[in-house]
């Protein structure tokens, strides 16, 4: 039943703005990879003004083709979907060149830190000392002259997660909340399944006629999009459930199963993915297991 079809369709020149739509163009950073697909989408929003949303990495290239896009129009806004490094590394730099104030979710200073071994990539990926200017909210909205951005908190990917949508217009600039090219990573302890779920279930109950993504291209179904991402992640726990019952009963002996034929590359995603579900399974009391939860900790059916 595990049937998403994903569009890897993507037409694009690093270095060249693409118009995305009345007041949008993006330009994608050449920072391609298993978990960015072609590279970091950065948006630029509005015709007089302008918001600049991810700046991806910390390249120069980049970077001067953000500048180029916007021409002699001001970037007032510098707005980051949430503190991953391929998503915040070229704020410093951008918000240097133009005077811009940024704005995010602020992350909790108190929280943990992810370690080197629970990284899905090998990569320390959090921006864990970034601060935001603009400590943005859900429900709060960023004005330019002929712009407004109202950000909706969708934590499960990452706790400080933000989507943006262009007041106006039913289009969502949905960061790694909802990507058409792949589905969301959610590693523990940076991403939790519970919240990624009740996330998903906001977007669900909005009317957009579009979704632009962290990563790969646009999104024309979103909410048919996000309704089947929701019966994925429902059946990537039967999967689990069903593992269990036949007594795989630790995370590491339930990843091939669930996970047939998976580039070896992923295996670590693939793993805290699994944590991730099997996290939220224990908290709905379906299943059994003392914490905290590696591996090789023992499971079974509550």
């Amino acid at each position: 039943m595990d049937a998403l079809k994903f569009n890897t369709d993507m037409a694009f020149t690093y270095g060249v703005a693409s118009p995305m739509g009345p007041g949008v163009v993006r330009v994608v950073a050449n920072n391609p990879g298993p978990f960015t697909f072609k590279g970091t989408n950065t948006y630029l929003v509005g015709s007089t003004t302008l918001a600049v949303i991810d700046p991806g990495p910390d390249d120069d290239a980049h970077r001067d083709a953000i500048l180029a896009a916007a021409g002699t129009r001001p970037i007032t806004h510098i707005l980051s979907t949430h503190a991953h490094r391929d998503h915040v590394d070229g704020i410093a730099k951008l918000k240097a060149a133009t005077g811009a104030l940024v704005g995010a979710y602020p992350r909790d200073p108190e929280a943990g830190h992810i370690a080197l071994q629970d990284s899905p990539s090998g990569k320390l990926f959090v921006d864990y000392d970034f601060q935001p200017d603009l400590a943005l909210q859900g429900g709060d909205t960023i004005e330019g002259k002929d712009w407004a951005l109202t950000a909706i908190h969708t934590p499960g990917h990452a706790p400080d997660h933000l989507c943006f949508a262009l007041d106006g217009r039913p289009l969502v600039f949905s960061g790694d909340h909802v990507m058409a090219w792949n589905t969301t990573v959610i590693a523990p302890p940076e991403g939790r399944m519970a919240d990624y779920v009740a996330s998903l279930e906001i977007l669900l109950d909005r009317r957009d006629d579009v979704f632009l993504p962290g990563h790969g291209g646009r999104i024309r179904e979103p909410q048919r999009t996000v309704k089947a991402y929701l019966l994925h992640r429902n059946w990537r726990e039967r999967s689990i459930l069903d593992a269990l019952a036949k007594g795989m009963t630790t995370i590491r002996q339930i990843v091939p199963e669930v996970y047939r034929g998976l580039d070896p590359r992923m295996i670590p995603a693939a793993t805290l993915s699994v944590q991730a579900h099997v996290e939220y399974l224990i908290e709905k009391g379906q299943v059994a297991g003392d914490w905290p939860l590696t591996p090789d900790r023992a499971l079974s059916p509550a």
